[in-house]
């Protein structure tokens, strides 16, 4: 099996390309640039017949058309929650049923929290996990359909970390990893493993008061924060929303 991948600069964002020399492939999103991944399947030979969507946010199909111009016919596949918010969608990925691509079989694994929808795809050792997990860091729960911080901790302790060790992560931005290295070394994760003591200084969040439980790392060299309001929810923002109180 072979997989190639495609940064788009502004986004950080990774567009993938699976598959056997000589046979069908697919694309994981399609933020782009698609077109070196174009390019890659006709030096390998391949044939491509699915686009399968982590989740349906700009960054990650900006460049669906330039694949469907490609591929007149092409299967476009997102979860049926996320369905209506991309006209091109051909079909739903469904958790749990089977799906196959040439001799490639692929688990679909319904991971919430940066969306509804939000999937994550296991591809023999590899797994494809669009905005949930990243190197060094987790998906944010702010942005357009996202859900919540509790689906968001769901999904990564409960689906994503229950996978073997040595499981390859090919996340939706930035550098791949693995379940080992990030069941180690994330910040958030050592914290949900109880490692790592929660932190207790006071902060303003987005403007309002609330208690900072880790400012950790993020995909962009930035930082992603992990608040708990007054009222006791836990939350994440973006890092730059964090202040001193005054």
């Amino acid at each position: 099996m072979i997989i190639e991948s495609s940064e788009l600069p502004d986004f950080l964002t990774n567009t993938y390309l699976v598959g056997e020399p000589g046979g069908e492939a697919f694309f994981v999103d399609a933020g782009g640039p698609v077109a070196p991944l174009i390019e890659a399947a006709e030096r390998h030979g391949m044939t491509p017949t699915h686009v399968l969507l982590t989740h349906h946010h700009y960054d990650h199909v900006c460049d669906l058309e330039a694949l469907l111009q490609a591929y007149p016919g092409i299967a476009v596949l997102i979860h049926p929650a996320e369905r209506a918010e991309v006209p091109a969608a051909t079909g739903d990925l469904i958790p749990g049923d089977p799906l196959s691509v040439g001799p490639i079989e692929i688990t679909v694994l319904h991971t919430p929290g940066h969306t509804a929808g939000m999937c994550s795809l296991l591809v023999e050792d590899h797994l494809f996990t669009g905005d949930t997990l990243f190197k060094g860091s987790v998906g944010g729960v702010r942005a357009p359909g996202s859900t919540s911080y509790a689906d968001l901790h769901s999904s990564i302790m409960e689906t994503l970390m229950t996978l073997p060790p040595e499981t390859i992560v090919n996340p939706g931005h930035s550098a791949a990893t693995t379940i080992g290295e990030e069941w180690e070394e994330n910040g958030f994760i050592r914290i949900w493993r109880g490692l790592d003591e929660e932190g207790s200084e006071q902060c303003l969040a987005m403007g309002e008061p609330a208690t900072l439980i880790l400012l950790g790392d993020d995909y962009d060299g930035g930082h992603k924060a992990w608040v708990r309001w007054p009222d006791g929810r836990d939350d994440l923002v973006p890092g730059s929303q964090i202040a001193d109180v005054a």
